[in-house]
């Protein structure tokens, strides 16, 4: 069980580099949109996020409920906001900004939250 909870979490956190990675990509560029990588890492991400908490409430492992809302719905916003703008040829920047500190902001509760911070 513990093999399939660490390939989750690399899963989880890859979805989230490729999700930030598609984020910054286009800091540059003047008209932001919804790329691919951006697409598949929300997806990704959230789909390894849920089977994770599934695999450690499995094995009645210590799961804090509080945290994992919190991810939930952030990662739940990322999703519909990214999902229902994939087909727009461009987002606004003020969209773009949002979802990158949501991203971001989902990653720091992931690791600021944490037994080993307390």
């Amino acid at each position: 069980m513990e093999t399939l909870r660490l390939v989750l979490l690399v899963i989880h956190i890859l979805g989230f580099a490729a999700l930030i990675g598609g984020l910054l990509a286009q800091a540059g560029e003047q008209e932001k949109k919804v790329n691919g990588a951006m697409r598949d890492g929300v997806g990704t991400a959230f789909l390894a996020g849920l089977a994770l908490v599934g695999v450690l409430e499995a094995d009645d492992g210590d799961v804090n409920h509080a945290k994992i809302a919190v991810k939930f719905g952030i990662g739940l916003v990322l999703l519909v906001l990214v999902m229902a703008n994939t087909r727009k040829e461009s987002i606004p920047k003020g969209l773009w900004a949002g979802l990158t500190l949501l991203a971001i902001a989902n990653v720091c509760v992931a690791v600021l939250w944490s037994p080993a911070h307390t």
